[in-house]
């Protein structure tokens, strides 16, 4: 790595060389030593990046942007694109007539022509009040009968289902925070609101989805593949974890105090599941015998650019190439055969065993446990300290099947980023509001979400969703079409 210029690992090893030629006491080596192993530590870090490791790109500011290449077409939508643009309406909404001043015209006799016509398509946003009136007949006996009022008019001003929808839809869909929803309704609609009111409609919507949370849990246990992630949040200023469950058309997010096996018992998806579990080999998901396991290799892809980055092992850069083959050969034929599962697998293992000499287990701390052992000394408990290359080798190893369980059935992807992208906008919500004001937001957020995940995963519209919400409606019933 280049620092102002200057080659620091160059620099490191030709002070090792002086070192070496000169005199120096066993202190002052031993002290040096320990210098330098700090040095290549926080040079290690510098050079940390989102290829290379699991930080994100959002923290990855100086990170090297790739230049779009050149395709030799002109901006805009191409030729057979289905464009997206404004279409004539055949009863437009108003029609205004502009009629000719004939007193600008010359001196002659006139006759009408028809008319040339241009749509402007505008907004006209506005609150609509619907006033329902209960007939109230009286008897002979002076007794009163009231017509029912239709269900839900339950006070004498209240807010329309639209209006509740509308404003869950901006919480918790485009994350706009109680403050500036309010001001947006007062200012462009004239419609006077509190945020109390904004927030007793998103624990409205909360309570309504309790049916929709036993139903996308049942669903995620019986299906074949499901992705598991989790991510750190802030709840009140103490660090949570929010927990991920989906596959293609569900979505299942759950905030809890624990990040481990704890909160996915809570959860109650993966005491129950039996199929394929896509994950980036957090181990407590290991600690479900009944689940097969399937790991994110875009984890591997970046870990093993950070060994080959920092610590120039070659294997790391040839299972890198492997991984990429593998993935583009299963793409261009579909399945695999046996045979051809067999050939990708021993490449995969003659792979592994060159990188056993090139990342070797640490042997000297083995043999020196080996010793106190057979001297019946006391040995220092816990795992033998390995390099960050030789941990993750070893996992390649002991988990070859979930690394290569991607090539095994059509339906196993390469990678977790299903998961990862269900999780992606909470994290957006974090950097916008800073924090959850208490676990109950943080649920009913989770929840919410969750519904309106599911709802575009089938095809649903977010507020077409939420607006059957508070009509009533299961909008997973029965198969509600898109373009509703």
């Amino acid at each position: 790595m280049n620092i102002n210029n200057i080659n620091v690992e160059k620099a490191i090893k030709e002070a090792k060389e002086l070192i070496k030629k000169e005199k120096v006491s066993p202190a002052l080596k031993v002290s040096l030593d320990v210098i330098f192993l700090l040095i290549q530590i926080l040079i290690n870090r510098l050079g940390l990046n989102s290829r290379n490791s699991s930080k994100a790109p959002s923290q990855d500011q100086n990170r090297p942007k790739k230049k779009k290449e050149s395709n030799g077409r002109k901006p805009g939508g191409q030729k057979g694109h289905p464009g997206k643009t404004l279409e004539r309406v055949e009863n437009p909404d108003e029609i205004r007539e502009i009629r000719v001043d004939r007193s600008t015209l010359p001196k002659g006799e006139y006759k009408h022509a028809g008319f040339e016509s241009r749509q402007v398509f505008d907004l006209d946003i506005s609150v609509r009040v619907t006033e329902y009136r209960a007939e109230v007949l009286e008897d002979k006996q002076g007794r009163k009968f009231k017509a029912p009022f239709p269900k839900g008019v339950d006070a004498n001003l209240q807010y329309g289902n639209n209006v509740k929808a509308h404003i869950v839809y901006l919480s918790q869909y485009q994350l706009l925070p109680f403050e500036r929803i309010r001001e947006y309704l007062t200012d462009q609609i004239k419609l006077p609101i509190s945020t109390g009111s904004i927030a007793n409609f998103n624990q409205e919507a909360y309570e309504k989805l309790k049916g929709f949370d036993s139903k996308s849990k049942e669903e995620l246990i019986q299906s074949k593949v499901v992705h598991a992630d989790e991510t750190g949040i802030n709840i009140n200023g103490k660090k949570y974890w929010l927990h991920d469950n989906s596959n293609p058309n569900w979505t299942y997010l759950y905030p809890h105090q624990k990040r481990g096996k704890e909160a996915m018992d809570e959860m109650g998806v993966l005491p129950e599941y039996r199929g394929v579990l896509v994950h980036d080999h957090w181990k407590p998901y290991y600690r479900y015998p009944d689940i097969i396991h399937a790991l994110c290799n875009a984890h591997h892809l970046r870990e093993l650019e950070g060994v080959w980055e920092q610590d120039k092992k070659k294997w790391a850069k040839d299972m890198q190439e492997l991984l990429l083959d593998i993935k583009k050969d299963l793409e261009e034929k579909g399945i695999f055969t046996k045979a051809q599962e067999a050939e990708w697998r021993n490449k995969y293992l003659e792979l592994i065993k060159r990188a056993e000499k090139e990342s070797p287990p640490p042997q000297e701390e083995i043999e020196r446990r080996k010793r106190k052992k057979e001297k019946g000394m006391k040995i220092k408990r816990g795992r033998i300290k390995k390099s960050k290359d030789r941990n993750l080798l070893e996992r390649l190893k002991n988990y070859q099947d979930d690394v290569l369980r991607f090539t095994t059935r059509k339906d196993i992807p390469f990678t977790n980023n299903l998961g990862e992208r269900d999780l992606r906008m909470m994290k957006v919500h974090q950097k916008i509001s800073g924090c959850f004001r208490s676990l109950e937001g943080a649920k009913a957020l989770c929840r919410i979400r969750s519904y309106i995940s599911s709802a575009k995963k089938q095809g649903i519209r977010a507020s077409y969703a939420l607006r059957s919400l508070f009509e009533g409606e299961d909008v997973f019933e029965g198969g509600v079409p898109p373009s509703e």
